[in-house]
């Protein structure tokens, strides 16, 4: 899920949220450029620039921009309303989820169309990624709440008796989410539940990559939520800069790792903890032995019917042996063929690409030489309507862009091996991914896949249904990220756990006070060895 990748050329047009004011700047006709980052380190905070594609053009009648000052004083207010307590109480944090249930349920139409502008994602997927999904997350926050926030008890020691011990979960303070533009109200309003359970005060950054759905967040934040806890600032790059030169308590990223390696350095500034969604080359090993029809339909839900494949979570990569490779491609021709019509670019039951920059980048990946002549099914394109068919590519070498970079669109390269075991060396010698997906009836393979395979996540036989679980964490490992969220995950990703023991003053031994006889020295270390017999026979010598 890529986010972070667009500059406003002049660091023009943003909308910045504060309690205080709501702005909106416009100059001089102008154009947003959507790139990608390059990095300097010329100063003690990385600077990002961009490489501009794709010509948005805007009014603009007067420069207002979201500097290091505007963010330094937004943090110092949320800081004050932290400490004020008003956010650290259950009534609130209900109060605030009830809005955004509210919001939900009366918005549902803005939204659809908010993201069919962004991304032309059709209604039913936009329901079911989208709205559904935060709905969801929002009635499950509301019913566990108080059951997350009660202190945990925990078992003391002989050595502390009596006594009694409990976890107590208390918010961190004043957090920072950076959503991304593919899955923008989700992957926006999903880490602010979990913000908002665990009673911290806000700052989300929505992408202006997805400036529809941008905007819609911050209209519908100021309208729902408590806007003196819970800030919505747009904007781009200088934006983004700008509050990354602020101490936070915690920042959740979703983007990629390049982008994500920014975020951490700022944070390692301010020793803020992180916790980094990104992404990677997904595999799915697809075994012989499994009902085909359902195996490739469910492909083609973990990866054209994801947003296009524009998703962290997408099917990258397939890996199956030579021998059945032949079969599984004719099975995904006669389902996409079933499910997108015979002209997959006229159908509008797929997303279309981003934008301009995103189309280029993906064309350039089928251009090159030794990519071109795999295609075995697909590669046609609009530029205009930005839409790509679904695109099979079979046996690409492995040191082309498309098999080195994930690809987030709608190519679906598939390698094969002798043996469906040699799968796990391919996906092995690669980062570890975000999720590992395996197709199989084969028992034995999927305990060695589960045991062997290194993954943020893992689903065997389906693709994508394991991030609708709210009892599993979502979250990679290595280049795919690092800590996780979702359900109670959120609560606890956005608190600190806090070690809380308490005591009487009677009894009191003095056997634990200097100074240290013999008969102290023997008690003391029966009592610490935890040995029934060796205490009894201490305490026997002590009277």
């Amino acid at each position: 899920m890529k986010g972070l990748c667009i500059q406003l050329s002049h660091h023009n047009s943003i909308l910045f949220h504060s309690r205080r004011s709501t702005r909106t700047a416009y100059k001089n006709p102008t154009k947003f450029s959507i790139p990608y980052f390059s990095v300097s380190s010329s100063s003690s905070f990385p600077k990002i620039s961009c490489i501009a594609s794709t010509p948005l053009t805007t009014e603009v009648e007067e420069k207002l921009t979201f500097d290091v000052d505007e963010a330094r004083l937004l943090v110092k207010e949320l800081q004050n309303v932290f400490k004020s307590g008003k956010t650290k109480s259950y009534e609130w944090r209900v109060s605030q989820l009830k809005s955004i249930a509210k919001m939900l349920e009366e918005r549902e139409k803005d939204i659809t169309e908010a993201l069919h502008k962004d991304l032309e994602k059709p209604e039913l997927e936009a329901f079911i990624s989208e709205i559904s999904t935060s709905k969801s997350s929002c009635q499950h926050a509301l019913q566990e709440l108080q059951h997350w926030m009660a202190p945990e008890k925990v078992k003391t020691s002989i050595t502390s008796y009596p006594s009694s011990a409990e976890i107590v979960s208390e918010p961190l303070g004043v957090v920072l989410v950076i959503s991304t533009w593919n899955f923008p109200f989700l992957l926006s309003l999903d880490p602010v539940i979990g913000a908002i359970s665990a009673g911290n005060a806000v700052v989300l950054k929505p992408s202006e990559v997805a400036p529809g759905t941008s905007s819609l967040l911050a209209r519908l934040f100021e309208k729902y939520l408590d806007n003196s806890a819970i800030r919505v600032v747009e904007g781009a790059v200088p934006e983004t800069t700008a509050l990354l030169e602020q101490k936070w308590n915690k920042i959740l990223y979703t983007g990629s790792a390049r982008v994500g390696r920014i975020v951490m350095a700022a944070a390692a500034k301010h020793l803020t903890p992180v916790i980094l969604e990104l992404g990677g080359k997904c595999p799915a090993v697809v075994d012989s032995n499994l009902n085909l029809q359902v195996a490739s339909r469910r492909i083609i839900a973990g990866k054209w019917a994801l947003n296009n494949g524009q998703a962290c979570i997408a099917i990258d990569y397939i890996i199956t042996t030579k021998d059945f490779a032949p079969t599984l491609i004719d099975s995904l021709r006669r389902e996409l063929e079933q499910s997108f019509g015979q002209n997959p670019l006229e159908t509008r039951d797929v997303s279309r690409i981003v934008n301009k920059y995103h189309f280029s980048r993906l064309l350039k990946l089928l251009d090159e030489d030794k990519v071109s002549d795999k295609i075995v099914l697909g590669g046609q394109s609009n530029e205009d309507q930005l839409r790509i068919a679904p695109t099979i590519l079979l046996d690409v070498p492995d040191d082309t862009e498309i098999m080195k970079e994930e690809i987030f669109g709608p190519f679906l390269p598939i390698v094969t091996v002798e043996k469906i075991e040699d799968s796990f060396d391919v996906i092995n010698s690669r980062p570890q991914p975000l999720v590992a997906y395996l197709f199989t009836n084969n028992d034995q393979l999927k305990k060695d896949y589960v045991q062997n395979v290194s993954s943020g996540g893992m689903l065997v036989n389906d693709t994508v249904l394991h991030v609708t679980v709210d009892g599993l964490p979502f979250g990679g490992v290595g280049e795919s990220g690092m800590g996780s969220y979702h359900g109670k995950f959120s609560f606890d990703g956005f608190s600190h756990k806090k070690s809380v023991m308490y005591r009487g003053f009677e009894p009191d031994a003095s056997v634990r006070y200097p100074p240290y006889t013999p008969q102290k020295q023997r008690l003391l270390k029966a009592l610490l060895s935890g040995k029934i017999l060796a205490i009894i026979q201490a305490l026997i010598g002590w009277f």
